[in-house]
């Protein structure tokens, strides 16, 4: 069976099973040729699920006796830090290798719920820290777009794995940029939701107070219906916000803002892009205004303070005791020390090193504090922005997808975040959306921001823009 996967939506796929031109198990198959044809050149998987068509009989179940969904038999990547009952799960990293979940994360129990088929797990950087997928322990992933280039990260397997049509949708999650940057290298849709809007339960946590999880789309009405399936309150996850205090104060002046003092180090053909969709929206009866917000620039800053902070925390109970690797010492520190330098990895190590540093006495109130009290006045300073905008409009990324061992230097690296991370800072949401391609055949997105939980809005300022720019990314091979 030849099914076209480029062309195919959620919407499309739902109404030619529900009508019998093709079964789950046959797109299950079609999809898991195209892993079969791919993975080994792009490394998108760690591991594919030996029972993915098993799944997909019980999806063509649900068909049969009318119990169907949206979601059902729609094949489905998880990023590798899901938990998925009796599936191994590492977060890319040596020191998880074999752990075996022992419950389901509460989106895998609702993908579960809707009868979707879930693939397997996508690379990604080492406990999501990264932005390139270079740092996990099993390899780096390339580009499906130009393979000598970097999916971004850290979800990249989940990024490529949606652009090369290895899976029709993806799961990831976004700590300062994760969804948003991979997909705009890709030349996908990535949203990262207001943080709690989804339950984070059963996901393993980088910086608990920014991690949120988010789909890889191909387009935006594939966003917004997991979004509408997967945004539930979760009373096995203590940030979750009731659906009744996801209240929206959306200004409705029908005017985007632009940060411009902000946008800086844009490559050529991304300020040439940013022009062009200023003149796409103005074209869709959208006010340009250029908007100052002095403290955004801290946004990366206080980021690389607070998230290695958390992270060292979260990371502390991975210590060769109670799961995962273990190296045998002479005693418990020489357990803890050996464990842990054989099982992080370098980009790993110098960040709990960072965030040990921060939180130690005599720092904690020089770094830690002075950050938490600059992410309050960056969050106070975005809402009075979105009494008089609707949106934020800006690039993505200051740059298309860089090369394979390009950016060494962590700061270089830490950088290419720059315009993702204020969204995670104030926990609003944002989303990616391909807005063109560069000389070099390279993906661009353009990033909507919009206040809390007004996802609904961006799903429809979205749409309007998605139609209007035109953008099909060539067919990948």
């Amino acid at each position: 069976m030849n099914i076209d996967l480029e062309n195919l939506t959620i919407e499309s796929a739902h109404a030619s099973m529900k009508k019998g031109e093709y079964s789950a198990r046959d797109l299950a198959s079609e999809y898991l040729a195209q892993i079969e044809k791919k993975n080994k050149e792009l490394n998108v998987y760690v591991e594919v699920f030996s029972d993915v068509l098993a799944q997909a009989d019980i999806s063509d179940s649900m068909f049969k006796n009318s119990t169907a969904t949206l979601l059902t038999g729609i094949p489905i990547a998880l990023k590798d830090n899901m938990l998925m009952q009796g599936k191994v799960v590492t977060c890319g990293s040596k020191i998880l290798a074999g752990y075996v979940a022992s419950y389901d994360s509460t989106v895998v129990r609702i993908l579960k719920e809707n009868g979707a088929v879930i693939l397997g797990r996508t690379n990604m950087d080492e406990f999501a820290m990264g932005s390139s997928t270079e740092t996990s322990y099993y390899g780096v992933t390339r580009n499906p777009y130009d393979t000598s280039r970097v999916p971004g990260g850290s979800s990249g397997g989940s990024s490529a794995a949606v652009a090369a049509n290895m899976a029709l949708v993806t799961l990831g999650s976004d700590t300062g940029g994760s969804i948003r940057q991979p997909a705009a290298f890709c030349g996908i849709v990535g949203l990262k939701p207001t943080y709690s809007t989804i339950s984070r339960y059963g996901i393993i946590a980088l910086a608990s107070s920014l991690d949120q999880v988010g789909p890889f789309t191909k387009n935006v009405r594939d966003a917004e219906i997991l979004i509408d399936t997967l945004s539930v309150q979760d009373n096995m996850e203590a940030t979750s916000v009731k659906a009744e205090d996801r209240k929206v104060e959306f200004a409705n002046t029908k005017k985007i803002g632009i940060p411009k003092k902000f946008l800086t180090g844009l490559a050529p053909e991304v300020e040439k892009n940013m022009g062009m969709c200023i003149i796409t929206m103005k074209s869709l009866g959208y006010e340009i205004v250029e908007v100052d917000i002095p403290l955004m620039q801290y946004s990366l800053a206080v980021y690389y303070i607070l998230q290695p902070a958390e992270a060292s925390s979260n990371l502390a109970r991975f210590d060769g005791v109670r799961f995962g690797l273990r190296e045998e010492g002479k005693n418990l520190e020489e357990v803890y020390a050996k464990s842990r330098g054989v099982g992080f990895g370098k980009e790993t190590r110098r960040r709990i090193l960072l965030g040990t540093y921060v939180l130690s006495h005599g720092y904690y109130d020089a770094y830690y504090n002075k950050a938490l009290a600059m992410q309050k006045e960056i969050t106070r300073e975005l809402k009075d922005v979105f009494k008089n905008v609707d949106f934020l409009m800006m690039p993505t990324t200051p740059t298309p997808a860089f090369k394979i061992g390009e950016k060494s230097d962590p700061i270089s690296m830490y950088l290419s975040d720059i315009f993702t991370v204020p969204a995670n800072i104030s926990g609003m949401p944002a989303i990616s959306i391909p807005s063109g391609l560069s000389s070099e055949g390279l993906p661009l997105g353009m990033q909507f921001m919009g206040p809390h939980f007004s996802e609904q809005m961006l799903f429809e300022v979205g749409k309007k823009f998605e139609e209007k720019i035109g953008f099909t990314p060539p067919v990948l091979k």
